[in-house]
């Protein structure tokens, strides 16, 4: 390089370096291009002057227990968030509303304690999402996921779940990978359809070896799709007590009407052959007179 050329190159890299120290970083997190990584800080809550074309953040391993909406839905191009391993509870819905870009989110090992609609709808480009660990989590509303018809990889394992609705992932044409494993699943006639749909669907179980039965405990630890035949059978075939009285009580409906039918029209043959005989009596009485 000639030495006229090296002033200007000298002013490029100084202007570079002034322009590098002038990019904000959260305290306790370390920045490079478009990251933010704040994991494992200790940190109580959601860090302050992140740089707002940030498109990935992580935040694991923390003790942040709220993400506020508002400074979040600065984050208009975050693609990849990372909160695994943090305090985050229930109150998630509409935290999301601005991050229509984000394609990646992690909130295993958390307490969530639900999911509605309101939680990920505005996430319209959501590819993974990983909510396991949440042992809290006992409700996820079959609607939740209506929204988010480009999710392709869902992990909801080690969680409080007993139950889903098939409709909740019936409707989400891109799913193909779904953890399951390890959830309080009670197997009984409710969740057949569920069933049924894991043993028809294209969608893949990488842990289908753990996805077993919790209760009732005559199917518990039997892996799940196995156990559909014996729902089956026992769900077609088997009454419950509430059955046996809703029958006894039909059939002494149907009893109880018939014999008062059967009452009212010996009543009525008896009026009437009371009136005919009266009626014949007086005939020949009156041809005798």
């Amino acid at each position: 390089m000639s030495s006229s050329g090296r002033p200007w190159s000298l002013s490029l890299m100084f202007l570079l370096g002034m322009a590098s120290e002038g990019i904000s970083c959260p305290s306790r997190c370390s920045c490079q291009y478009l990251e933010v990584n704040c994991s494992g800080q200790q940190l109580q809550e959601f860090p302050v002057d992140i740089p707002l074309d940030t498109r990935q953040l992580i935040l694991a391993a923390n003790n942040i227990s709220y993400l506020p909406a508002v400074e979040l839905s600065f984050l208009a191009d975050l693609v990849y968030l990372d909160c695994r391993k943090n305090l985050l509870g229930d109150d998630l819905d509409f935290t999301f509303i601005g991050m229509a870009k984000l394609v990646y989110l992690d909130l295993s090992f958390n307490n969530l304690t639900q999911v509605t609609f309101s939680t990920f709808s505005h996430l319209l480009s959501l590819v993974v999402l990983k909510i396991s660990d949440n042992p809290n989590l006992v409700a996820i509303e079959k609607d939740a996921f209506a929204n988010n018809t480009w999710l392709r990889h869902l992990d909801v394992s080690r969680t409080g779940l007993t139950f889903l609705d098939a409709s909740t992932f019936q409707d989400l044409p891109n799913l193909r990978l779904l953890e399951l494993s390890d959830n309080l699943w009670h197997c009984n006639c409710s969740f057949l359809d569920f069933i049924t749909w894991m043993m028809e669907s294209n969608v893949h179980f990488p842990d289908a070896d753990n996805i077993t039965c919790y209760t009732p405990a005559g199917l518990h630890a039997l892996r799940m799709p196995a156990v559909e035949a014996q729902l089956h059978f026992s769900c077609l075939t088997q009454l419950y007590r509430q059955d046996y009285v809703f029958l006894c009580l039909v059939g002494f409906c149907i009893f109880f009407a018939g014999t008062m039918a059967a009452w009212l029209a010996g009543v009525c043959a008896v009026i009437y052959e009371v009136h005919a005989s009266k009626g014949e009596k007086e005939e020949e009485e009156e041809d005798t007179a």
